[in-house]
């Protein structure tokens, strides 16, 4: 064998260390050594591989009696060392090319690729080589192959969809597509504001205002799933469409624009009324189910992930218009009843009536009439039996599940969640975490509420009390500052935090936006808020609704809370202008019973009735109602 020194000087064509009997013999094995490489470098990067000599491989078989000779390896023996150490001296930058063909030498003479993997170091010492003089020599150890910060690497790759965050997972992918509320269509694949476009739909018409107009084929079958599920609806459409109830009305609204409203809307056209829409939640519209509405004629101004000025600019677009005057107003949240009131009082001249569905809404309107400054009638749906006990309760029980997991992938079972606020909605989802698991805490301010709460086996705490050891956050009171800096301060590191009620005034977001605080977008929807000392919480849909901001509802509950509201419209148009003064008022029990009744063929539901002396003996009428206004279902 030659020195290191005697080596690198070799002016053979190949160097006198190879074991190689000729230079063909050496062809063969450099070029099964390019194609281990090849093959290492395909698994990740190959780093710096240190080779230092060796004496030449005997090409005859160890002797038995060697100390530390090879075992028997099913897979190969080694290959020569200094063969792969001219590969290795290639510069990192340089392509390796296919060796060029060359008939396979005999396998039980020639080594093989998996040769020049290592065995734990722990174990015999490695791979070894025998020597042409027999004695056995310890093999190159090559160094592990290192991967750099996987991050890092992600960030050098191009790539075609832009810049996303490293810690978007798989399931984000499956709610951008399965999700309706999450829309197919995510917000950064066109960056430009829908307010600088210029769309028309397929007759010419601009009167609207979406994401994109293209995505109107879609959304018209996002329509006709969710027709299938709100038989009530589609009854009623079947029953007046003759009559026309709404003929000459003019109904302005602002609502959550999903495919269940799209059924409503058409609903409400069907039965004569004229209707342009917004959106009540800059995040809750489904684009497509915009851009099917537009299709059809619906004058729409809304998108997903409008921000504050868009949201009041589309409002705007939908009341002021000289040619086109409200005189029905149907709202969720009370913004629009809000905006017409500070920007257009006059309107109310010609508004016959508001329809109001939540409790932020209601409570406005409650304001308005306290003071003397309620203009027209209002019709309290949040109120009303069916909405309460079905959209509040049933369908909060089922989506506050599907929000949490689609936004967080947290598991429920043995997690610590406190429910703010013991209302139809908090009943909803402290049933539904309780059944996953959870240990689920509730703070009350109202006694009848809280005893309810405890009798239902919740614990009833004041949230200071269990800010520092809870998992999940959860507001549904419709009210503001439930959850302030103070309590965001003292959450523990991970706690999630996001909002059932209606207004996102719930939890102090704004407090959350100064300059020591991180905010690192995760996924949609989906925020993680960092304080210097490395501690951070989630926050979902930045303290706005969670099930329409992140999820969906189940269309069938969403049925009824529709069907109510096309009825209050009704009653609110045609009542005789005596019936109602400026005030707030309850859905007619009768309505309720009615919309209730709508449903039932669903589940093939028969109802008993009253022979005329069990009618008697009660005092009821036998086709209704039923209870009092005063009765608690």
């Amino acid at each position: 064998p030659q020195s290191s020194a005697s080596a690198s000087t070799n002016s053979t064509p190949y160097p006198s260390v190879c074991p190689c009997k000729s230079k063909s013999d050496f062809v063969k094995i450099a070029a099964m050594s390019i194609q281990v490489v090849a093959a290492k470098m395909a698994e990740g990067e190959l780093k710096d591989i240190p080779v230092k000599e060796l004496a030449p491989v005997s090409p005859g078989p160890p002797r038995a009696g060697d100390k530390g000779a090879l075992k028997k390896d099913t897979n190969a023996a080694a290959g020569p060392p200094s063969c792969v150490a001219l590969v290795a001296d290639r510069a990192p930058g340089d392509p390796v090319s296919s060796p060029s063909p060359i008939s396979s030498p005999n396998p039980s003479k020639m080594p093989q690729a998996s040769a020049l993997k290592r065995t734990d170091p722990q174990q015999n010492g490695g791979e070894a080589f025998v020597n042409r003089d027999g004695t056995v020599a310890e093999a190159p150890r090559m160094k592990k192959i290192q991967f750099a910060d996987q991050k890092q690497e992600f960030n050098k790759r191009p790539t075609k969809i832009g810049r996303r965050s490293l810690s978007r997972s798989i399931s984000q992918s499956s709610t951008d597509s399965y999700s309706s509320a999450a829309s197919y269509t995510d917000s950064s694949d066109d960056e430009t504001s829908p307010r600088d476009k210029q769309q028309k739909n397929s007759k010419g018409g601009g009167d609207f205002c979406i994401k994109n107009i293209k995505q109107a084929d879609f959304g018209r079958r996002e329509i006709e799933i969710a027709e299938q599920e709100m038989p009530a609806l589609m009854a009623l459409r079947k029953r007046a469409q003759g009559e026309k109830p709404l003929n000459g009305a003019k109904v302005v609204g602002c609502t959550h624009i999903t495919a269940q409203t799209a059924v409503l809307m058409e609903t409400l056209s069907a039965l004569g009324a004229q209707c342009r829409w917004a959106a009540c939640n800059i995040y809750s519209t489904q684009n497509e189910v915009a851009a099917a509405l537009a299709e059809g004629g619906f004058s729409v101004f809304a998108w997903k992930g409008e921000s504050e000025d868009d949201f009041w600019w589309c409002i705007d677009r939908c009341v002021n218009l000289e040619t086109w005057q409200p005189n029905m107003i149907l709202d969720d949240g009370g913004d629009l009843t809000h905006w017409i009131y500070k920007k257009y009082p006059n309107m109310f001249k010609k508004i016959k009536g508001i329809v109001e569905e939540s409790v932020t809404g209601v409570h406005r309107l409650y304001q308005l009439s306290k003071a003397g400054k309620l203009c027209v009638p209002a019709m309290n749906v949040n109120d009303s039996v069916t909405k309460q006990k079905f959209d509040n309760l049933y369908c909060c029980r089922e989506s506050i599940l599907d929000g949490l997991k689609r936004t967080t992938d947290v598991m429920f079972g043995g997690k610590q969640v406190v429910v703010c606020g013991y209302g139809e909605v908090g009943k909803g989802c402290c049933a539904a975490l309780k059944a996953m698991g959870s240990i689920v805490y509730v703070t009350e301010i109202d006694p009848i509420c809280a005893l309810q709460a405890c009798m239902d086996g919740f614990r009833l705490v004041k949230l200071s009390e269990v800010i520092r050891q809870v998992d999940i956050i959860i507001t549904c009171t419709g009210n503001k500052n439930v959850v302030v800096r103070d309590n965001l301060d003292r959450m523990k590191n991970g706690c999630i935090v996001c909002n059932m009620g209606h207004s996102n005034t719930e939890i102090d977001v704004a407090s959350l936006r100064t300059p020591e605080l991180t905010w690192e977008r995760v996924r949609s929807q989906v925020d993680h808020i960092i304080w210097p000392d490395g501690k951070r919480i989630v926050l979902l849909a930045e303290g706005r609704l969670l099930n329409l901001s992140c999820s969906t509802v189940p269309t069938f509950v969403l049925s009824i809370t529709a069907t109510t509201q096309a009825l209050a419209l009704i009653e609110l148009y045609n009542a005789p202008e005596a019936r109602y003064k400026q005030d707030v008022y309850l859905l007619p029990k009768k309505m309720d019973e009615y919309v209730a009744s709508l449903h039932l063929p669903t589940f093939d539901a028969h109802l008993t009735e009253l022979s005329d002396e069990q009618a008697k003996y009660l005092g009821l009428n036998k086709n209704g109602p039923f209870k009092p206004n005063y009765y608690r279902y």
